[in-house]
């Protein structure tokens, strides 16, 4: 048989090239499974305390709201603290995503993790009665947010062998991401019913330190360094594709964000108040699914083409349609199921083109971009959801709009790669 040459990604070691009398690598025929990839060294470690590390951003927000109104504050109030901390990592992930490019993954983990957990504490100690330092904190603790996301789509390539696992890992990333969502919630309000609110946002503290110290001391994490890049402020933002692709990824995000008040209103249309919580468990349960469908399904190109984006956005948006038609409250959950299974490849095929997009030396800050507009996204369509009525046709016209940005950058041929 003759040799079968195995091209290494950038930033990876090369990969061994089989011998004679080896068969092909399986990868090439069957696509690697999450099992598989977390079999690698490290990346079990690395994935499940980067899920730790970020299950405060499930946890705070419903945290905060609790606290608040504990404290005697309105809803209005605290919703306006839970949003604050809910947009402040658009903020702050990008310039510690440069940071990490710059200097290391070290130093903007440690120092964010540090300025989340003294927000959090103070926040605890204190409580809200203080309204301008309970809004200091919020910010802080939103802005602090360490980049173990973008971190750990940095290393992937470092620890995998090969493209197809790579595509796999983000996957795999990608839902997980829907256990913060759904776990950090449900975490927050039975400690703060157990206990106190407070001892919720103690306890999303210790996640953050705890998480981030064990992400941060990996071997993979103390040495991994970006590939030199020229001084540049745009960054990651240089490409031009790259601010449609993130524009897009702000009608996704409020796709989530109108959902869950889309939720709330046909909860109470149908006396249903079971469904407000479980139209948004459901998404995330599907989404789950749909990651795990991608992987054995994944196309076998290392680098998305932007046909292959624009096609997934394009059925996201349809499967919202059967939403508009009236339905009892078993029958929307059912139909939930549609684009939530749907969510995580769509979101793991454009985290792949961002990555491919971003410039030499700047993958970190490229998901910090990545995660800031999705956070805007989902924070503006819980805003407008409201005064539009709550209906699902709002997350359908979000989608649309995400899809439409993606067909207007649709070129032919393969998005271009760059190292990262």
């Amino acid at each position: 048989m003759a040799q079968t040459q195995v091209r290494a990604l950038p930033g990876t070691l090369p990969a061994p090239e089989p011998g004679p009398d080896l068969p092909e690598p399986p990868a090439a025929r069957t696509p690697p499974s999450f099992r598989t990839v977390l079999r690698y060294r490290y990346c079990s470690r690395l994935l499940f305390a980067s899920v730790a590390a970020r299950l405060p951003l499930g946890m705070v927000p419903i945290a905060l709201i609790l606290a608040a109104k504990a404290d005697g504050h309105s809803l209005a109030t605290a919703s306006l603290l839970a949003a604050v901390y809910g947009l402040a990592p658009a903020l702050g992930l990008p310039v510690l995503g440069r940071i990490a490019d710059l200097r290391g993954l070290q130093l903007p983990c440690h120092l964010g993790a540090v300025l989340v957990a003294a927000a959090l504490t103070i926040l605890t100690l204190a409580g809200t009665n203080h309204l301008p330092l309970a809004f200091a904190c919020a910010a802080l603790a939103g802005a602090g947010c360490p980049p173990v996301e973008g971190a750990l789509r940095s290393l992937w390539p470092t620890l995998l062998p090969d493209g197809a696992h790579v595509r796999t890992a983000y996957a795999l990333d990608s839902s997980t991401q829907e256990i913060v969502y759904v776990c950090g919630p449900a975490l927050a309000i039975a400690a703060a019913s157990v206990v106190s609110p407070s001892t919720a946002l103690a306890l999303a503290a210790a996640a953050t330190l705890a998480g981030t110290a064990v992400f941060a001391t990996t071997q993979p994490a103390r040495t991994w360094r970006a590939p030199h890049r020229r001084p540049d402020r745009l960054g990651a933002l240089r490409p031009p594709a790259m601010r449609p692709l993130l524009a897009s990824l702000i009608f996704l995000g409020a796709t989530v964000g109108a959902l869950d008040v889309a939720g709330i209103v046909a909860s109470e249309r149908h006396e249903a108040p079971w469904l407000a919580g479980a139209l948004p468990a459901v998404f995330s349960a599907a989404g789950l699914i749909g990651g795990t469908l991608f992987v054995r399904f994944q196309p076998t190109t290392t680098t998305p083409r932007p046909s292959h984006l624009l096609a997934v956005a394009a059925l996201y948006a349809a499967c919202w349609l059967p939403l508009l038609s009236p339905a009892p409250p078993s029958v929307i959950l059912l139909l939930a199921i549609l684009p939530g299974a749907l969510f995580v490849p769509l979101l793991t095929v454009a985290s792949l083109a961002l990555t491919s997009l971003a410039p030499v030396g700047t993958s970190t800050e490229a998901v910090g971009w990545l995660s800031s507009a999705m956070r805007l996204g989902l924070a503006a369509g819980t805003a407008l959801a409201g005064p539009l009525g709550g209906h699902f046709s709002v997350p359908l016209l979000a989608a649309a709009l995400c899809a439409l940005i993606l067909a207007a950058r649709t070129a032919p041929g393969p998005v271009p790669t760059a190292a990262t």
